[in-house]
């Protein structure tokens, strides 16, 4: 429906109908207008398989909903790294919603994980940027090649569980731009999301549901938006401020109580129709792109689905460790070990909940091999330590040439609606692997969880596969990694630190009252971890092989550039073992040199490729201006220094194998106007000012005849004489001279600085 016709029915709408359009019918369903023809059309949740609830609705899972394809939650799917794998999946879901009469599915997540502790970290992708961008890049232009739309959340900042409905982030403008909103801005301007979905929390002191600068400002004039903004359920504070900042759908309803208040507001004068009219045509827009592209013929065919979903926890799961123990033999005396080898944790709690038509775990996938024995070894009910089921699994790995024990994170441990307090698992898992691991050398763990663990066992196993919360058909993948059927080709989408407290984010999460304050600025993650140069459990990137691969022939098209050009980069990739495996190639970019705190180097290109054994192939990057930049709050942009970048490439943050440099030459001068408390060395610096300093640094000579502090010191007293006068601000030479020098004559020689500069950057 074009523009022209959805203005002609707003123009035949009431004031109370406009007012109606902007909220929910029900839970799930936008409001129709039969008088009109405008249909209602269905929302429904989740980011990784469709919780369509056909009676009651609720947004913490606790409803029944249909049967349904539970794929594996983000936390998997990002560690895929694999774009085209993510767009088949997404592809997936669209179909299942025009199936289902679904126009909206709620996804995908892409707040950051500032710690390891969020309870909703399992539906998040990453602590970086941009792998979280990428990754819902190829899912929303998945799910929207279905003519299906997808509403990208939690707009922003909604890092923590705790006090979410209420609690305020306090982020600098720069933290905010380079960590919190840029999964944010890279999904929405590559991949057009129909909907956005504000977050609960307030951010800088304003509630996200009524923050102008982010749902108009940022979100609109500056990305290019041009979808409707929903409300997360409940989210909403003051329903008019809401819709003058561009917050369009109120959800769940408000049964007309925020729709009076939007009347009233606009008869009163407090909000002009024509805003409303606007949020109007934003939620129509979109209601008429799915009504017009409707596929009646569209099956949810749940069987084939689900071997999609498999396919996906193929490459979701990483092998963190391998001491040869791994792929296990079909034929030797294996021991599965752990509840969740026969019911495993495949998925998190609350909105997201799936109800799966099947479930597959490991032991459904060996029902066949009478190689395979099972111990229980705990309960996952409550954390206590059964002495009997550690000993009946202590038995069964004695008898076996290979114990395997799935344990991991039960439900209680981490869920949507609350943050965990610690980074442990259940103590009986870790007494189980324990005495498991003191009998059998051949001990593997297969952990499902959300987020990282603390693994006090892990020198005492040979392996290690991080499944996560592998959807529903994790058992599977699982056993064909195992046996080697699969070369797992997942890697690490965050840092598993040593210890909870080693997280940047640990004395400031959850924070005092409702302000969580992001005192670790841009330092989330591998950044803090890589420029505290400490050491980590399992580092971002990381995921081994059953084969090895090689890197060779690195190569830059250009050795110095403008920021304005781009950079290409290429490097050879063979496989040097036994087995078809697929590599995730990644590319970091790193400032030797800065004026500004930075990290270490930033992950910005990532790709994907399967190899055969004694096959190469070579890799490609464009890195442009983005690559290179951080964002200037004094420009409120983009900005890039000039100077040498370290171009990296690495099999994993810590295992960098190949590096080159290039020279990146700034196009946009940046300059810092000089002031009396300007100090004598950052003068010094600048060739252009000098000239205008002769009597300022003939002052400074004359202080340094006249300086006895430091006689007989030698080397150390000039050190310590050129350090003082180098921080000496400006003003303050007047003090150590004879009256010729005013603050009139210093402010004069400021000027003609500040006005050299001005003209210079003019020319």
């Amino acid at each position: 429906m074009t523009a022209e016709q959805l203005k002609e029915i707003i123009s035949q709408m009431t004031l109370e109908e406009k007012a109606a359009m902007c909220s929910g019918d029900d839970f799930w369903h936008t409001k129709a207008v039969e008088r009109l023809g405008v249909p209602r059309s269905m929302v429904s949740d989740g980011p990784h398989g469709l919780r369509k609830q056909d009676q009651s609705g609720d947004h913490l899972g606790i409803n029944d909903s249909i049967k349904a394809v539970c794929f594996p939650t983000a936390c998997g799917t990002a560690a895929s790294f694999n774009r085209d794998l993510l767009y088949s999946m997404g592809q997936t879901l669209g179909q299942e919603c025009q199936a289902e009469d679904v126009s909206v599915i709620l996804g995908p997540a892409v707040n950051i994980k500032r710690s390891p502790l969020c309870g909703r970290n399992f539906e998040y992708y990453s602590e970086d940027p941009y792998l979280a961008t990428e990754i819902a890049t190829s899912q929303i232009k998945g799910v929207q090649s279905k003519h299906v739309g997808t509403s990208i959340k939690h707009f922003m900042a909604n890092n923590q569980e705790t006090r979410r409905m209420s609690s305020d982030s306090r982020i600098d403008e720069r933290t905010m731009r380079e960590i919190y909103l840029a999964a944010f801005e890279g999904a929405v301007k590559n991949a057009k999301p129909w909907t956005v979905m504000c977050s609960y929390n307030r951010i800088n002191g304003t509630y996200a549901a009524e923050n102008k600068q982010l749902l108009t400002d940022i979100l609109r004039d500056e990305w290019g938006f041009d979808g409707y903004v929903v409300s997360d359920w409940g989210a909403v504070n003051d329903r008019v401020e809401g819709v003058k900042a561009g917050l369009d759908l109120e959800m769940p309803a408000s049964y007309g109580v925020n729709d009076a208040l939007i009347v009233k507001a606009v008869k009163e004068g407090r909000l002009d129709e024509a805003v409303l009219d606007k949020a109007v045509e934003r939620i129509l827009n979109i209601v008429y792109r799915f009504v017009e592209n409707r596929d009646e013929t569209a099956v949810f065919d749940r069987d084939k689905d689900h071997e999609m979903a498999r396919k996906v926890a193929e490459e979701s799961i990483v092998l963190l460790k391998n001491d040869g123990i791994l792929p296990l033999s079909e034929t030797d005396e294996i021991a599965f070990i752990g509840k969740f080898a026969k019911k495993p944790r495949f998925q998190g709690g609350g909105s997201s909940h799936i109800n799966s038509h099947k479930v597959d775990s490991a032991m459904d996938m060996v029902a066949g091999m009478a190689n395979i024995t099972y111990a229980q070894g705990y309960d996952d009910a409550e954390d206590v330590i059964d002495e009997k089921l550690i000993a009946e699994a202590v038995e069964a790995a004695k008898a076996a040439k290979a114990a395997v024990i799935f344990a991991g994170l039960p439900d209680a441990f981490e869920s949507e609606g609350f943050d965990r307090t610690h980074m442990r698992m259940p103590d009986c898992q870790n007494k189980l692997i324990e005495e498991v691991a003191k009998v059998q050398p051949n001990t593997v763990v297969v952990l499902h969880n959300g987020s990282p663990v603390e693994m006090p066992w892990v020198n005492d196993v040979k392996g290690i596969l991080e499944a996560y919360l592998g959807g529903q058909a994790v058992g599977g993948a699982t056993v064909d990694i195992l046996f080697g059927r699969v070369n797992p080709s997942a890697k690490l989408a965050e840092t598993f630190p040593l210890k909870l407290s080693d997280n940047p984010s640990y004395l400031y999460y959850i924070g005092e009252g409702d302000v969580v304050e992001y005192k670790e600025g841009v330092f989330v993650g591998y950044r803090y971890y890589d420029k505290k140069n400490m050491d980590v459990l399992f580092p971002f990137g990381h995921g081994l092989s059953y084969t090895t691969f090689a890197y060779s022939n690195m190569k830059l098209d250009k050795e110095k550039m403008y920021d304005t050009d781009t950079l290409t980069v290429s490097v050879d990739v063979t496989n040097t073992g036994k087995m078809a495996g697929k590599e995730v190639v990644q590319l970091y970019v790193a400032d030797k040199e800065s004026t500004v705190l930075r990290p270490v180097k930033e992950l910005k290109g990532f790709t994907k490729i399967e190899l055969m054994p004694g096959e190469t192939k070579t890799v490609t990057f464009s890195l442009s201006k983005r690559a290179f930049a951080y964002f200037n709050t004094d420009l409120h942009d983009w900005h890039v220094e000039s100077g040498e970048f370290d171009i990296l490439i690495g099999q994993s943050s810590r295992n960098i194998v190949c590096q080159k440099t290039v020279y990146v030459e700034s196009t946009v001068e940046v300059f810092k106007k000089y002031h009396l408390n300007t100090t004598i060395g950052d003068i010094m610096k600048d060739p252009l000012a000098k000239p205008f300093l002769k009597d300022i640094l003939d002052a400074c000579t004359m202080i340094e005849e006249n300086s006895t502090e430091g006689e007989g010191l030698g080397a150390a007293a000039e050190e310590m004489q050129e350090a003082m006068m180098g921080y000496l601000p400006v003003r303050a030479v007047i003090s150590f001279m004879d009256g010729t020098m005013t603050h009139e004559k210093l402010q004069g020689y400021i000027d003609q600085m500040n006005a050299c500069h001005a003209s210079s950057m003019h020319d």
